[in-house]
Order: structure tokens, then sequence, then C-alpha cells
């Protein structure tokens, strides 16, 4: 089983690192904001440039939560990817793992956002990152940061201690958070479309200037839950150490069409395919043979 608990916790003191070097920044910059919005917006650093700010719960709470969404996600995502990310050390597999989020945040910024090139830098938390494309320089800062992220990750991954795993399906964990990530995404989204049809008692309308908007969710209820159904087969699968490789891939991959759901259908793709390999210790049927 993936050590979630070693992952996020490594992820969240991350994540509260980079939170505090957000204050760090607002003290030093607070009299001059407008200095490094590209520092700020592309790394996720929120622009505490009022310090008296932080006594505002209404301010300081949702900002706190978005950076333990962030490590929570990036933490789970690291923890089920370790043993089978390149690299020998796990700075290096953190980097990996960042870079793999940071791309996936990339497509979903162009896929979902059809204005990602005018709207300034976008907080996708749905991905455990800050991901820009508005302009070269805040997305190179956005790469880096995200490199850096993975990097300290890792580095804290080695100082806590791991718990002893158990023998389990390849890519059971996988698709276990591919089927919990796929499970919030979709239900809410899910959620709010049928709510507005039951309101309205009619399938909402395909606005010719909201096209994009307005057909993602029906993708969601008609194509991603359906995929997030079949990724939930490959799990139970795997539970019982069959499988999940058809379940999982089929549903991977309309869950991914969808675009919102695109994170949580690329890992049921890679818990299938990892989920199809023969363990280590059995045998082959050449062997049984002999």
């Amino acid at each position: 089983m993936a050590d979630f608990d070693r992952g996020i916790k490594a992820s969240l003191v991350t994540a509260v690192i980079y939170l505090a070097i957000s204050v760090i920044l607002s003290a030093i910059y607070q009299n001059n904001p407008l200095s490094m919005p590209d520092l700020i917006s592309a790394t996720g650093l929120a622009p505490l440039f009022l310090l008296r700010e932080l006594a505002n719960p209404s301010f300081v709470f949702p900002l706190l939560w978005q950076y333990m969404i962030r490590g929570i996600i990036f933490g789970a995502v690291f923890a089920v990817l370790y043993n089978y990310l390149p690299g020998v050390t796990s700075i290096v597999k953190g980097v990996v793992v960042s870079a793999f989020l940071w791309i996936v945040g990339a497509v979903w910024l162009v896929y979902v956002m059809p204005g990602w090139h005018t709207d300034g830098a976008a907080t996708l938390i749905a991905v455990g990152l800050m991901v820009s494309l508005s302009s070269v320089s805040r997305a190179l800062v956005s790469i880096v940061s995200a490199l850096v992220f993975g990097a300290l990750t890792g580095f804290l991954w080695d100082k806590f201690r791991g718990k002893e795993s158990t023998g389990e399906r390849k890519g059971r964990s996988v698709l276990l958070v591919s089927f919990i990530m796929g499970g919030v995404y979709s239900v809410l989204v899910a959620v709010g479309f049928l709510i507005d049809a039951v309101i309205t008692r009619e399938v909402p309308a395909i606005r010719p200037d909201f096209w994009r908007e307005d057909i993602l969710p029906m993708l969601v209820v008609f194509v991603g839950l359906p995929g997030w159904i079949l990724a939930r087969a490959a799990w139970k699968k795997t539970k019982v150490d069959k499988s999940g490789f058809k379940w999982g891939v089929a549903g991977g991959v309309m869950m991914a069409l969808t675009g919102i759901v695109l994170l949580p259908g690329v890992l049921a793709i890679v818990g299938g395919v990892l989920s199809g390999r023969k363990p280590a210790t059995e045998p082959s049927t050449a062997a049984i043979e002999q």
C-alpha cells in the first residue's frame, strides 16, 4: 500500500513553507506591490501586501485551505507513483511528479479555459500546483516554482519515517486515488448540472458564446461519471488481485476526455496499465509448464 501519510506530510510541510515565503515577500514588497506581479501570480504566493489582512479570518482561512488542498493532492499523487518514478533519489522523483502535474495542469488550462491567454495566471488547485501560461515570464516562473515544490517534497519525504508496505496488486493505490479524486470532481459538477436541469426542467442550453463552458459539464455527467464507475470497477478488481487494465484504461480515457476530470483520468490509465502487469513473484506460464 502506498505510504500516503508520508507523502501528504511532506507535501503539506512544503505548502506551509510556500505560504510562509508569501508572507515574507509581502513584507518586503508591501510598499510597491506592482514590482513583482509575475513572480506572485505564477507561483501561487498569495499577494499579502497588506499584512493586516492576516488578522482577517475570511482572508486567511481560504488561503490556508487552498494550500492544504494543494499539499494533499500533490502528496497523494507523489505517494502512489513513488515506486514507479524514474530517478534514484526522492528529490528527482519529486521533480518528475511536479513536472508531470504541471503538464497536466497546462493541458487542463488550455482545454477548459479558452481565455487563458488573456485572463492572467490561473490557480489550478485541481492538480495541486500553480500553472500559468499567460506570458513567457509567468510560465517560466511557474515551471521553476513547481519543480522546486516537487524537489522540496522529495527532500522532506526522506526526512519522514516510512511505514512498512504490504504487498498488493500493482496500480491499486493509483486507481484508488483516481477513484476518490474523480468522484469528488465528477459529483460536484454533476450535482450542479442536475440541479440546474431540475430547476429549469430542461437540459441547460449550449450558448454560442459560452459553448465550451456549457458542454463540459454535460461531458462530465454523460461521459465522466460512467468513466468514473469503470475506474471504480478496475480498483475493485485489484482488491481481489485481478487485473483492472481494461476497465481502468477505458474509464480513464472517458474521464480525461471531459477535461475537467483530466488528472483522475490520467491516473486511472496509469493505474490500469500498472495493474495489468504480473507481479514479480508470479511464475510465468513457461515456468509452470516446466
